[in-house]
């Protein structure tokens, strides 16, 4: 696609993608990088680099800082745990801006869900629930974030801890495990005093032998290989 010229040639248009691939450090798509963030905000997209290429402009340009931008950048990042990118970006925000207080509760927040503490995250959580809820898919981000914590730690829970990490009771709760015992392999068993368990699929993690014989298992094409030297 291209824009018309005043002498009629065709005009590339760049994707904010491509802007920061060809010059990240040109200060003239500062304002297409803070339309991104909307973007991303608005369509649940999400773009690490085009977010750490803007805030390493705004290391550049300090007069054009958004605030209001900044935390919506953290905010995605905490939705992309387990990755690193919270701390990714946190790197390139000054330290007059971190102590803010809505900064402060942002890395208390990264801090909780990183320590694997949920019940402590959701309760702080609700206090800022006007700055966290503009941002679709928050919530349901950090329940896959507690749900992939739980099943790389334990092989089953109690139905109790598993309301806890998700921020979910009542009937609410019998849907979510109705749909991930559809849909993800989760099976249901009945604990001492008929308390019911959750029991996660078999990983490497929560089950350390299925690592181990994945360790010393031979490969096919090594046993092959010492067949001529046997003969």
């Amino acid at each position: 696609m291209g824009a018309q010229t005043e002498n009629g040639a065709q005009k590339k248009v760049y994707t904010v993608e491509e802007l920061v691939a060809v010059n990240p450090y040109n200060p003239d798509i500062l304002p297409d990088l803070e339309n991104y963030i909307n973007d991303q905000v608005s369509s649940q997209k999400y773009s690490l680099d085009a977010n750490l290429c803007l805030l390493r402009l705004y290391q550049f340009q300090p007069t054009r800082m958004s605030i209001k931008i900044v935390a919506q950048i953290l905010i995605k990042a905490l939705m992309a745990m387990p990755a690193p990118d919270f701390n990714l970006c946190l790197f390139l925000i000054p330290e007059r801006v971190q102590v803010e207080e809505q900064f402060k509760m942002l890395i208390l927040l990264s801090h909780y869900l990183e320590t694997g503490r949920f019940r402590q995250f959701w309760d702080e959580a609700a206090k800022n629930r006007s700055m966290l809820e503009i941002i679709p898919g928050f919530e349901k981000a950090v329940q896959a974030y507690a749900i992939h914590v739980l099943s790389l730690t334990y092989q089953k829970v109690p139905r109790t801890i598993l309301a806890e990490a998700v921020n979910i009771e009542g009937p609410a709760l019998d849907k979510f495990i109705e749909h991930h015992v559809a849909n993800d392999g989760w099976t249901l068993e009945t604990g001492r005093g008929r308390s019911l368990l959750v029991v996660f699929p078999q990983n490497e993690f929560n089950h350390p032998d299925m690592k181990r014989k994945s360790k010393d298992a031979v490969p096919l094409e090594h046993v092959v290989k010492v067949f001529p030297i046997l003969g």
